[in-house]
C-alpha cells in the first residue's frame, strides 16, 4: 500500500513508523527540513519538504499512485485542503484528516465533510478521543488501560499486578480453573520491556502488566480478583480547561452524582466553560497553587486529573495534589519519555494522546472487516475487533484446528447478543464479532483472516 503522511509531528512519525514496519511504501511530507531529515534517517520512508496542501508537493510525494493520504499536520485547514487536493486532482481513494477545532465538528455542519463538499473519509478529533479514554479509565480506576469493543459489550483491560495480588505465582491455566464462571481471557503479558501473547503455562509475577479481554459485566469482579477493587470516584478535580478538560467534565456530568471541580488559569476561558457546564464548579487559578487546590477540595478528592497542554505541569500538579490528600492522580502526557518518570514520582495513571490517535487511525487502515484497533506497548501488539466472514479460515471449525499464528490469541466472541469466552472447542460462525490480540509480526495474518476473498462474491 502506498501512503502519504502529511505532518512529521509525533502522530505523523508514529503512524509512518508503524506502516513502514509492515512493508508499506510511506512518504512523509512536512515544511520543516529538520523534521524530514530526522524521519528519513530514522525510518524506512521517503521524505518530501513542502506544504501538504500544495498540489506540486503532493505530486512530488506520489499522490497519483497513492492509496491513502493521512493528514495530521498542526493546521486543520492544511489537513482539509490536502485531502481535497488529493481527491480532486489525484483521485486518492482514502483520505484521513485530524481536525482539532471543534467548530468544524459541530453536528449542525456535519455535511461539510461529505463527498460533494470536503471529501474526507475519516475525520479524527484527538481531543474527543482522549477525553473518552480518560472518562473510561476514571470509571475503572484499578486499570491502567481500558478499551471497549463491540459497542461497549466487550472490554480489554490492562492491570499491573502488585506483590499482594492473589494470582501471582500462579499458572494461567489454574486461574481459569479457580474462576470457571468468570468471563475473562488473559491475552497478553508485559514484563519489563517485553510483551508476549499469553500461554496457559505462563506464571504471573509481581509487577507484570496483564491485559485481559472480558464481558463488560465481569470487569469489576476480575479487577477484585487481581487485587484492584478501587471504586469509581465521586469527587473529581480536573486541572486544565481546554477542549479535553471541558469534554471530560461534560462526560462526567452525564454519569450522575459526581462532585466535579475544574481549575483553569485563564479568566476568560474559565468564564466560558462555566457557561458550558451545568453541575461543575469552575475555579480560576493555577493548578499548582496549593491554596487553589485546597479551595477545590483536594483533601477529599478521590481523583485529580491534569489535562493542561504542558506535560511537566501535568506531572507536577498530580504529585502536588496527591501530597495534599488526593487518593489518585492521572496526567495527560504527550512525550513518551515522561511516562516512566511520572510513574516513578507517584502519578497513578497517565494518558498518551499520540497512542490513542494512532490506534484510531489504524482502525481505518487495517484491511479486512476490522471494526476496532487498539495499539499496545508502542505497537508491539494490537487488540483487534473484527467480523468473521464465511470465507474466513477461522469459520466452521474448532479453534484448536484453526492453526492460529503463534502471536494471535482469541479473547472473546460476540454472537446472538451474548459474549462468549473461547476454548479449544469453540466454533466461530460467519457474522461473529471476534476480539483478539495479535503481536506485531502477525497483524498481516489477522488482516488476511478477515478479508473478503473473491470467492465471497
Amino acid at each position: 500500500m502506498r501512503v502519504i503522511v502529511c505532518g512529521a509531528g509525533r502522530v505523523g512519525v508514529g503512524i509512518a513508523r508503524r506502516l513502514s514496519r509492515e512493508n508499506n511504501e510511506v512518504t512523509v511530507v512536512d515544511q520543516s527540513k529538520a523534521l524530514i531529515r530526522n524521519v528519513a534517517e530514522r525510518l524506512d520512508v521517503r521524505g518530501v519538504v513542502g506544504n501538504g496542501a500544495y498540489p506540486e508537493t503532493l505530486e512530488e510525494a506520489g499522490a497519483r499512485e497513492a492509496d491513502m493520504i493521512i493528514a495530521v499536520t498542526f493546521s486543520d485547514e492544511v489537513n482539509m485542503v490536502a485531502c481535497q487536493i488529493a481527491h480532486t486532482l489525484f483521485k486518492v481513494p482514502t483520505k484521513i484528516a485530524r481536525i482539532r477545532a471543534q467548530g468544524y465538528l459541530d453536528p449542525r455542519y456535519s455535511d461539510i465533510f461529505s463527498r460533494n463538499h470536503l471529501p474526507i473519509d475519516v475525520v479524527i478529533s484527538p481531543e474527543r478521543e482522549v477525553s473518552e479514554a480518560i472518562i473510561q479509565r476514571m470509571s475503572t480506576p484499578g486499570a491502567f488501560e481500558i478499551k471497549s469493543f463491540v459497542d461497549g459489550r466487550i472490554w480489554a483491560v490492562g492491570v499491573k499486578l502488585r506483590d499482594d495480588c492473589p494470582i501471582v505465582n500462579t499458572p494461567l491455566r489454574q486461574v481459569a480453573e479457580l474462576f470457571p464462571d468468570l468471563k475473562i481471557t488473559i491475552v497478553a503479558i508485559k514484563r519489563g520491556d517485553n510483551i508476549w501473547r499469553a500461554h496457559s503455562g505462563d506464571q504471573l509475577e509481581p509487577g507484570d502488566q496483564v491485559y485481559f479481554v472480558s464481558d463488560r459485566q465481569d470487569v469489576t469482579r476480575a479487577l477484585e480478583i487481581m487485587g484492584e477493587a478501587a471504586r469509581q470516584a465521586r469527587r473529581v478535580i480536573i486541572v486544565g480547561g481546554g477542549n479535553v478538560g471541558l469534554f471530560v467534565a461534560k462526560g462526567l456530568e452525564k454519569l450522575g452524582s459526581m462532585k466535579i471541580r475544574l481549575i483553569e488559569r485563564d479568566r476568560k476561558r474559565a468564564e466560558h466553560i462555566a457557561e458550558e457546564l451545568e453541575r461543575t464548579i469552575v475555579l480560576q487559578g493555577d493548578g499548582l497553587d496549593r491554596s487553589v487546590l485546597s479551595e477545590a477540595g483536594v483533601a477529599d478528592a478521590e481523583t485529580v486529573v491534569s489535562v493542561t497542554d504542558n506535560d511537566q505541569a501535568n506531572i507536577l500538579t498530580s504529585v502536588v495534589a496527591k501530597r495534599e490528600g488526593a487518593r489518585r492522580s492521572m496526567a495527560l502526557i504527550n512525550d513518551l519519555d515522561y511516562g516512566p518518570i511520572a510513574e516513578s514520582v507517584g502519578v497513578d495513571r497517565h494518558v498518551d494522546p499520540r497512542s490513542i490517535t494512532i490506534s484510531t487511525i489504524l482502525q481505518h487502515i487495517r484491511r479486512g472487516r476490522i471494526k476496532g484497533v487498539y495499539s499496545l506497548s508502542d505497537g508491539a501488539a494490537e487488540l483487534i475487533d473484527a467480523i468473521a466472514l464465511e470465507t474466513s479460515p477461522l469459520v466452521n471449525k474448532p479453534l484448536r484446528e484453526a492453526n492460529l499464528p503463534e502471536g494471535v490469541m482469541i479473547g472473546a466472541v460476540f454472537r446472538d447478543n451474548e459474549v462468549q469466552m473461547p476454548t479449544g472447542d469453540t466454533i466461530i460462525n460467519a457474522g461473529d464479532r471476534v476480539v483478539l490480540l495479535s503481536t506485531r509480526d502477525n497483524v498481516k495474518d489477522v488482516e488476511q483472516m478477515f478479508r473478503v476473498s473473491i470467492e465471497y462474491f
